[in-house]
Protein backbone atom coordinates (compact mmCIF):
# COMPACT_ATOMS: atom_id res chain seq x y z
CA UNK A 1 0.00 0.00 0.00
CA UNK A 2 1.58 3.33 -1.04
CA UNK A 3 1.20 5.93 1.95
CA UNK A 4 -1.23 8.97 1.30
CA UNK A 5 -4.50 10.33 3.02
CA UNK A 6 -6.85 7.88 4.80
CA UNK A 7 -9.98 8.80 3.08
CA UNK A 8 -10.44 12.10 4.40
CA UNK A 9 -8.73 11.97 7.64
CA UNK A 10 -5.47 13.95 7.12
CA UNK A 11 -3.19 11.06 8.07
CA UNK A 12 -1.13 8.68 6.25
CA UNK A 13 -0.55 4.68 6.52
CA UNK A 14 2.76 3.04 6.24
CA UNK A 15 3.49 -0.60 6.90
CA UNK A 16 4.45 -1.40 10.53
CA UNK A 17 8.27 -1.94 10.78
CA UNK A 18 10.56 -3.21 13.53
CA UNK A 19 10.95 -0.07 14.70
CA UNK A 20 7.60 0.85 15.64
CA UNK A 21 6.66 -1.98 17.61
CA UNK A 22 6.59 -0.05 20.95
CA UNK A 23 4.34 2.55 19.56
CA UNK A 24 1.82 -0.23 18.18
CA UNK A 25 1.52 -2.22 21.39
CA UNK A 26 1.07 1.04 23.23
CA UNK A 27 -1.85 2.04 21.44
CA UNK A 28 -2.88 -1.76 21.31
CA UNK A 29 -2.83 -1.78 25.40
CA UNK A 30 -4.59 1.44 26.01
CA UNK A 31 -7.60 0.67 23.39
CA UNK A 32 -8.27 -2.19 25.15
CA UNK A 33 -7.89 -1.47 28.65
CA UNK A 34 -11.68 -1.38 28.78
CA UNK A 35 -12.93 -4.22 26.23
CA UNK A 36 -15.01 -6.43 27.52
CA UNK A 37 -13.31 -9.58 26.09
CA UNK A 38 -10.07 -8.49 27.53
CA UNK A 39 -10.68 -6.83 30.54
CA UNK A 40 -12.40 -10.20 31.52
CA UNK A 41 -9.52 -12.49 30.37
CA UNK A 42 -7.07 -9.55 32.48
CA UNK A 43 -9.52 -8.86 35.26
CA UNK A 44 -7.39 -6.82 37.68
CA UNK A 45 -7.04 -3.13 36.50
CA UNK A 46 -3.30 -3.15 38.67
CA UNK A 47 -1.85 -5.25 36.59
CA UNK A 48 -3.54 -4.92 33.07
CA UNK A 49 -1.67 -2.18 31.97
CA UNK A 50 1.65 -4.08 32.05
CA UNK A 51 0.04 -7.27 31.21
CA UNK A 52 -1.24 -6.31 28.40
CA UNK A 53 1.99 -4.49 26.91
CA UNK A 54 3.63 -8.41 27.39
CA UNK A 55 0.64 -9.79 26.16
CA UNK A 56 -0.05 -7.61 22.75
CA UNK A 57 3.57 -7.46 22.33
CA UNK A 58 3.08 -11.14 21.52
CA UNK A 59 0.61 -10.71 18.48
CA UNK A 60 2.30 -7.47 17.09
CA UNK A 61 5.89 -8.55 17.06
CA UNK A 62 4.49 -12.36 15.50
CA UNK A 63 2.92 -10.61 12.26
CA UNK A 64 4.65 -7.33 11.30
CA UNK A 65 6.84 -9.81 9.48
CA UNK A 66 4.30 -10.59 7.19
CA UNK A 67 3.98 -7.18 5.71
CA UNK A 68 0.36 -6.35 6.64
CA UNK A 69 0.54 -4.89 9.39
CA UNK A 70 -0.26 -1.15 9.31
CA UNK A 71 -0.56 2.10 11.31
CA UNK A 72 -0.94 5.84 10.90
CA UNK A 73 1.83 8.42 11.07
CA UNK A 74 2.45 8.03 14.74
CA UNK A 75 0.22 4.83 15.44
CA UNK A 76 -2.65 6.84 16.22
CA UNK A 77 -4.26 3.93 15.11
CA UNK A 78 -3.36 0.30 13.78
CA UNK A 79 -4.20 -2.79 12.48
CA UNK A 80 -2.50 -5.75 12.86
CA UNK A 81 -3.49 -8.83 9.89
CA UNK A 82 -1.82 -12.14 9.38
CA UNK A 83 -1.68 -12.93 5.57
CA UNK A 84 -3.40 -15.82 4.00
CA UNK A 85 -1.99 -19.10 5.68
CA UNK A 86 0.09 -17.09 8.05
CA UNK A 87 0.31 -17.44 11.36
CA UNK A 88 -0.94 -15.06 14.13
CA UNK A 89 1.36 -16.30 16.69
CA UNK A 90 5.20 -17.76 16.01
CA UNK A 91 5.84 -20.93 17.70
CA UNK A 92 7.62 -19.30 20.42
CA UNK A 93 5.02 -16.62 21.05
CA UNK A 94 2.84 -19.30 21.21
CA UNK A 95 4.90 -21.37 24.02
CA UNK A 96 5.08 -18.28 25.77
CA UNK A 97 1.78 -17.92 26.72
CA UNK A 98 1.07 -20.17 29.33
CA UNK A 99 3.99 -19.01 31.21
CA UNK A 100 2.48 -15.28 31.07
CA UNK A 101 -1.10 -16.43 31.74
CA UNK A 102 0.31 -18.50 34.95
CA UNK A 103 2.48 -15.18 36.33
CA UNK A 104 -0.69 -12.63 35.99
CA UNK A 105 -3.56 -14.84 35.92
CA UNK A 106 -2.79 -17.63 39.13
CA UNK A 107 -5.10 -20.48 38.91
CA UNK A 108 -7.63 -18.20 36.42
CA UNK A 109 -4.89 -18.76 33.95
CA UNK A 110 -6.90 -22.21 32.70
CA UNK A 111 -10.13 -20.24 32.00
CA UNK A 112 -8.47 -17.36 29.91
CA UNK A 113 -6.23 -20.67 27.86
CA UNK A 114 -9.75 -22.81 27.19
CA UNK A 115 -11.19 -19.68 25.90
CA UNK A 116 -8.37 -18.94 23.54
CA UNK A 117 -9.75 -22.50 22.30
CA UNK A 118 -12.60 -21.35 21.49
CA UNK A 119 -10.96 -18.26 19.40
CA UNK A 120 -9.32 -21.39 17.12
CA UNK A 121 -12.08 -23.76 17.35
CA UNK A 122 -14.46 -20.61 15.45
CA UNK A 123 -11.93 -19.48 12.89
CA UNK A 124 -12.78 -20.91 9.40
CA UNK A 125 -9.46 -23.20 8.08
CA UNK A 126 -11.08 -23.85 4.56
CA UNK A 127 -10.29 -21.31 2.78
CA UNK A 128 -7.12 -19.00 2.59
CA UNK A 129 -8.10 -15.45 3.96
CA UNK A 130 -6.75 -11.98 5.73
CA UNK A 131 -6.61 -12.17 9.62
CA UNK A 132 -7.59 -8.86 11.09
CA UNK A 133 -6.32 -9.65 14.62
CA UNK A 134 -6.07 -6.44 16.02
CA UNK A 135 -7.54 -3.06 15.16
CA UNK A 136 -7.32 -0.16 17.45
CA UNK A 137 -7.43 3.81 18.11
CA UNK A 138 -5.40 5.19 20.49
CA UNK A 139 -7.35 7.02 23.19
CA UNK A 140 -6.70 10.47 22.18
CA UNK A 141 -7.86 10.12 18.85
CA UNK A 142 -11.27 8.13 18.94
CA UNK A 143 -14.04 9.54 17.11
CA UNK A 144 -12.23 10.41 14.22
CA UNK A 145 -12.76 7.54 11.80
CA UNK A 146 -9.36 7.08 11.61
CA UNK A 147 -9.35 3.46 12.44
CA UNK A 148 -12.28 2.65 9.95
CA UNK A 149 -10.30 4.70 7.21
CA UNK A 150 -6.83 2.56 8.11
CA UNK A 151 -9.39 -0.73 7.80
CA UNK A 152 -10.64 0.47 4.87
CA UNK A 153 -7.56 1.35 2.97
CA UNK A 154 -6.75 -2.38 3.95
CA UNK A 155 -9.27 -4.09 2.67
CA UNK A 156 -8.85 -2.12 -0.71
CA UNK A 157 -5.58 -3.87 -1.35
CA UNK A 158 -7.06 -7.25 0.16
CA UNK A 159 -9.79 -6.59 -2.31
CA UNK A 160 -7.58 -5.61 -5.18
CA UNK A 161 -5.67 -9.53 -4.35
CA UNK A 162 -9.35 -11.09 -4.11
CA UNK A 163 -9.01 -12.55 -1.00
CA UNK A 164 -12.07 -12.69 1.74
CA UNK A 165 -11.02 -11.72 4.92
CA UNK A 166 -12.30 -12.61 8.30
CA UNK A 167 -12.55 -10.84 12.33
CA UNK A 168 -13.73 -11.38 15.78
CA UNK A 169 -15.40 -8.83 17.15
CA UNK A 170 -15.01 -8.74 21.35
CA UNK A 171 -16.95 -5.28 21.60
CA UNK A 172 -20.29 -5.17 20.23
CA UNK A 173 -20.15 -1.38 19.72
CA UNK A 174 -17.69 -1.94 16.46
CA UNK A 175 -20.15 -4.40 14.87
CA UNK A 176 -21.62 -1.49 12.66
CA UNK A 177 -17.98 -0.54 11.77
CA UNK A 178 -17.24 -3.66 10.33
CA UNK A 179 -20.41 -3.87 8.65
CA UNK A 180 -19.79 -0.64 7.02
CA UNK A 181 -16.66 -2.19 5.60
CA UNK A 182 -18.41 -4.96 3.91
CA UNK A 183 -17.87 -7.97 6.78
CA UNK A 184 -20.88 -9.78 7.75
CA UNK A 185 -21.84 -11.93 11.26
CA UNK A 186 -21.19 -15.89 10.90
CA UNK A 187 -21.31 -16.79 13.71
CA UNK A 188 -21.21 -16.28 17.60
CA UNK A 189 -19.77 -17.53 20.87
CA UNK A 190 -19.86 -17.17 24.69
CA UNK A 191 -16.40 -17.67 26.52
CA UNK A 192 -16.47 -20.14 29.35
CA UNK A 193 -17.36 -19.08 32.76
CA UNK A 194 -20.37 -17.29 32.09
CA UNK A 195 -18.25 -14.74 30.04
CA UNK A 196 -18.29 -12.33 27.27
CA UNK A 197 -19.70 -13.07 24.20
CA UNK A 198 -17.44 -13.04 20.51
CA UNK A 199 -19.21 -12.06 17.16
CA UNK A 200 -17.14 -13.59 14.37
CA UNK A 201 -17.58 -11.85 10.93
CA UNK A 202 -16.61 -12.80 7.38
CA UNK A 203 -16.19 -10.38 4.26
CA UNK A 204 -16.27 -12.10 0.92
CA UNK A 205 -14.01 -11.87 -1.73
CA UNK A 206 -14.40 -8.68 -4.16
Amino acid sequence: MRSGSLRGVQLKARAVESADVDAVVDTISLAFLDDPVWSWAFPDEGSRPVAFRRWWRLFAESMWPQGFSWMTDQAEAVAVWAVPNGLELTRAAERSIPLLLDEYLGERAATVLEALLQFEDAHPHDEPHYYLSIVATHDDHRGQGIGEALLAENLAVVDARHFPAYLESSNPRNLARYERLGFRPIGEFTLVGNGPTVTTMWRAAR
